[in-house]
């Protein structure tokens, strides 16, 4: 089999779809241990704040999206809210994107959380414990808007389910 006998790859035409709001709800973590995740709430990491250099990573990464998946349509994102909290070993990572466009922030919200969450390895790997970090259950857990109408994750409240819902 070659490249000739496969269906050949495309980015799929979105320009007859109508524009109507879209929205997407991603989370993901990152477990540092104990020794870490007291170090970022103390203010300990020498790189700086973790949790706001993650969340300003987060956002910048949302808007390049299209240019680190090469099949998705750039979009004109209006609003990427990004919350990080801690608890006893984990760093945890809520994304809500919002937009008017033909298709969803669905991926926006996935890289968000994704680049959240390396950037707080990133930080914290200088740590002895940092390096051991891991990086958990990256997942789109709501999305409105379009055709597909609205889709929660099994598990999920449908209420939006995070500090990031702008419903709340």
């Amino acid at each position: 089999m070659n490249d000739t006998d496969r269906k050949p790859t495309r980015m799929v035409d979105v320009g007859e779809k109508d524009i109507t709001f879209r929205r997407a709800v991603a989370s993901g973590s990152i477990r540092v241990g104990r020794t870490v995740r007291k170090a970022i709430d103390a203010g300990k990491i020498p790189k700086g704040n973790v949790l706001e250099v993650a969340r300003v990573a987060g956002i910048m990464a949302a808007k390049q999206t299209a240019a680190l998946l090469p099949l998705c349509h750039p979009l004109p994102i209006e609003a990427v809210s990004l919350h990080l909290e801690t608890d006893d070993e984990t760093v945890r990572v809520h994304a809500e994107v919002r937009t008017h466009a033909r298709t969803g922030v669905e991926m926006e919200a996935l890289v968000a959380v994704s680049v959240a969450c390396l950037t707080v390895y990133d930080l914290c790997k200088s740590l002895p414990e940092g390096q051991s970090a891991v990086i958990e259950t990256i997942r789109l857990k709501e999305k409105s808007g379009g055709a597909g109408g609205h889709f929660v994750f099994p598990g999920s409240s449908g209420k939006g389910d995070g500090p990031c819902d702008s419903r709340s």
